[in-house]
């Protein structure tokens, strides 16, 4: 059960590219691209433009509201089994922030017909894997099984969609559980905090400026009604998604969710997640959390900008390979500069945030090495900023981005929970099936002057500053034994 702190969802590109990550087989397609000539990595990049995500993919609707997914994947005898609730942190009333997550908690204290504990036990019995998790925009529940298992795993979780038991007795304790979370995960971490700081300050008229677990003084307010409202209210059928991605039949699924959660009553409206915007930066806004736990100091920034869901055209993948070619690899721009050419810093990159029902964000990151300071990292990330605002990007680095993310998209296909999590994203964040299947033909067509349109749009406006430093009196040397990552970017 996991609350994401830094909440929004990686891009399209970059889900794609963990899942690949994982898998080594040789794409005999794409080849080696460091061993390609700029025509040649074109040409493969236009090969690869009719790639479609999960094209054996199908989905249907219940008629409580339920959409259920279906990926069939035979090649082993399991399933992947996700729910997932079109209903996140940013969805909370005022004042109740983390609710979302503590529900999430509560979920497995038990029904009537299957108690505290008798959820996860029947589960654990079969060999099976479970989890949770809450995010701004979402909360999903997932188990891996052998796939005779998954109508039981359906039958669970349509039993607790609507018959969950919760008692002061049962709430209060675990509202002890979140707030000790909170406690050992945000305000012990340095990183956690400097990450929570910068989305406040980032967001301050929308809700994604509150954390997915909560501020502590509100989490310590909620109480058994909190919950019951907000499960009443949001955890209902027509506000679900149900994924399946495995060794099963698209008919019999069909069958089974019938019998499960088509029983369950669509019992509210949840309206439309109208939510405030977010007003343009009139002035610099900067954070800076110093601790002498800190191992290894950086500096990001962050800018606003259009996510899958909000952007136009071809922005989000213009974006999604602009943070490609500055931060992606060895062979990023920032890497190169920072880390080859300046030998100023140990790491530098950049990402793009876009799985989001409003608008995400677009950062840059680095971390210096000894001897250096974040007011140098500042002003090296400026200067290539600066370039790719000028003179744009070439067609070799375009075409190699591009080339990278279609054989992620490759790899992914072999990636049963991946497919599942990558859909049920996207679909509680306001895409369709069609949207990610098309991606790759979406990122096929971006041009540089689409990269350098975006550049221009973007990264010229005032950006958020985040600032971890090693408190005054800490050895930095000191400091830096076992730093091994630079930013977690999750």
């Amino acid at each position: 059960m996991n609350p994401r702190q830094n909440a929004f969802r990686p891009s399209i590109a970059k889900r794609l590219r963990r899942s690949a990550r994982l898998l080594a087989l040789p794409v005999l397609l794409l080849g080696t691209t460091a061993l390609l000539t700029p025509s040649q990595v074109a040409a493969d990049s236009l090969l690869t433009s009719d790639i479609v995500i999960a094209p054996n993919l199908e989905s249907f609707t219940l008629e409580n509201g339920l959409q259920v997914v279906v990926i069939p994947d035979r090649r082993a005898p399991v399933a992947t089994h996700m729910i997932w609730y079109k209903v996140g942190s940013a969805d909370e009333p005022e004042g109740q922030s983390g609710v979302a997550h503590f529900l999430e908690h509560l979920m497995f204290k038990g029904t009537k017909a299957y108690p505290d504990g008798a959820f996860s036990k029947m589960i654990a019995e079969r060999g099976g894997q479970e989890n949770a998790f809450t995010s701004l925009d979402y909360t999903a529940y997932f188990q891996k099984v052998a796939k005779e298992h998954l109508p039981l795993m359906m039958k669970l979780e349509a039993d607790r969609m609507e018959n969950l038991v919760l008692t002061e007795e049962i709430v209060a304790p675990e509202r002890d559980v979140v707030l000790e979370e909170r406690r050992s995960r945000v305000d012990s971490e340095p990183g956690s905090r400097l990450r929570e700081a910068m989305n406040a300050i980032t967001f301050v008229n929308h809700p994604y400026g509150s954390p997915v677990i909560g501020w502590e003084s509100e989490i310590e307010a909620l109480n058994k009604d909190a919950a019951i409202d907000f499960y009443d209210r949001f955890y209902t059928p027509n506000n679900a998604v149900v994924v399946i991605a495995g060794d099963v039949d698209v008919e019999k699924i069909r069958e089974l969710a019938i019998e499960t959660y088509g029983k369950v009553a669509r019992r509210a409206e949840p309206g439309e997640r109208v939510r405030p915007l977010e007003p343009p930066l009139s002035g610099e806004r900067r954070i800076a959390v110093s601790d002498p736990r800190v191992r290894q100091e950086t500096i990001s920034q962050t800018w606003v900008v259009p996510s899958q869901s909000t952007g136009q055209g071809r922005t989000p993948e213009a974006l999604d390979v602009l943070s490609y070619i500055l931060g992606e690899g060895p062979s990023s721009r920032l890497h190169k500069a920072l880390v080859l050419g300046q030998e100023a810093a140990i790491g530098a990159g950049a990402y793009y945030q876009s799985r989001a029902l409003n608008d995400g964000r677009f950062g840059v990151y680095a971390a210096p090495r000894p001897g250096k300071t974040l007011e140098e990292m500042e002003r090296l990330i400026a200067a290539e900023l600066q370039k790719v605002i000028d003179t744009g990007v070439s067609e070799e680095e375009v075409a190699r981005a591009k080339n990278s993310m279609l054989a992620s998209a490759i790899y992914a296909q072999d990636s049963q929970s991946g497919l599942a999590r990558l859909f049920g994203g996207a679909l509680t964040t306001g895409q369709t099936v069609e949207d990610v299947q098309s991606w790759p033909a979406q990122i096929s067509a971006v041009t540089p002057a689409d990269v350098l349109e975006a550049a221009r749009s973007y990264l010229t406006k005032i950006p958020v500053y985040g600032e971890l430093r090693i408190e005054s009196g800490t050895e930095p040397a000191a400091a830096l034994t076992n730093a091994t990552e630079v930013n977690d970017k999750s």
